[in-house]
């Protein structure tokens, strides 16, 4: 067993889990890379880290310094999580329809909540961070829709673990949120194998998915068109609500409690499945489910809590 001296350098090299069972195709076998099993306890613990480390190694973190992120969910907490452990003070803007765990796991950190009205959602939260980052130059913006960090953590470190764990991958799908995962472990996995199909999940326009947005709605990630998100990926999987808390039911029914994107990936995989012959697919389990049992979304009538997470903000 390892020994860390940094909670930080526990980030990363997760596992894969074998789902092939919730394939419905013999002939296509399902991977799911295990992000909860972050100390933070999801992906977003990997853009995070390269995020502080890049603004630490250019000069703009200094310490004692104050960070604004907005992040009504994971990013906030990885980020909350490696300040307090750095010496950082983080002010997180988030929508106030965020679920009571998310807001309690970054008090614990003690991050400075800051409550944009519920109902702008997450892109509320992006645009008044923005201009409140304007108001205050001497506060530090690591901004993970528009940080090269964010897609890069996932292409140093993401994206090879995937391939020496998976060398027969063929098809990776991710939930398109930043869009930081896809596009870094998209760009890795196509320079290292050509052939390999790279697959967003988005809901459709309009619908709100846990962790997830769509390109329609008006606001595209800086990184996704940096990266070259158009060229990149090869295909989309369109995932409601509803879906979403079927799949992430049927990961609990074989021992994975994951979060509610976390069965908008899948859903998005089992999609492809279908379409395809053959071949092995690869999807992002975002994070645990810990986060969610505030909204009833395991335990309730289906259709009432599918409802219910259309009105609450998670990612």
């Amino acid at each position: 067993m390892a020994v860390y001296s940094s909670v930080i350098d526990m980030i990363g090299n997760t596992p894969l889990l074998d789902v092939s069972r919730l394939s419905p195709n013999p002939s296509v076998r399902l991977f799911a890379k295990m992000e909860g099993q972050n100390p933070g306890g999801s992906v977003k613990d990997r853009i995070a880290r390269q995020m502080i480390l890049e603004a630490e190694a250019d000069g703009r973190l200094t310490p004692g310094a104050t960070l604004l992120e907005p992040s009504s969910g994971n990013t906030g907490i990885a980020m909350a999580m490696i300040c307090r452990e750095r010496g950082y003070h983080l002010k997180t803007m988030m929508p106030s329809s965020v679920s009571v765990e998310r807001r309690q796991m970054l008090e614990v950190f003690g991050a400075e909540l800051i409550l944009t009205p519920g109902e702008e959602g997450s892109n509320g939260a992006v645009k008044r961070a923005l201009a409140l980052a304007e108001e205050h130059p001497e506060w530090v913006f690591l901004y993970q829709y528009g940080n090269d960090a964010n897609p890069r953590a996932h292409y140093l470190t993401t994206g090879p673990e995937i391939l020496a764990d998976c060398p027969d991958i063929t098809h990776f799908v991710a939930g398109l949120g930043t869009s930081g995962t896809l596009m870094g472990v998209g760009t890795y996995l196509k320079e290292q194998r050509p052939d390999v199909k790279v697959f967003a999940v988005e809901p459709p326009s309009g619908e709100i998915v846990e962790g997830l947005r769509s390109l329609e709605d008006g606001f595209i990630p800086p990184v996704f068109d940096a990266w070259g998100g158009q060229d990149l990926l090869d295909g989309k999987s369109i995932v409601r609500p509803l879906e979403s808390l079927e799949w992430t039911r049927r990961l609990v029914s074989i021992g994975c409690f994951a979060g509610i994107s976390s069965g908008a990936a899948l859903a998005g995989a089992v999609k492809v499945a279908g379409r395809i012959e053959s071949g092995t697919i690869v999807f992002v389990v975002c994070d645990a489910g810990w986060k969610y049992l505030s909204t009833g979304a395991y335990t309730d009538d289906l259709t009432a809590a599918a409802e219910h997470i259309e009105k609450i903000v998670y990612f």
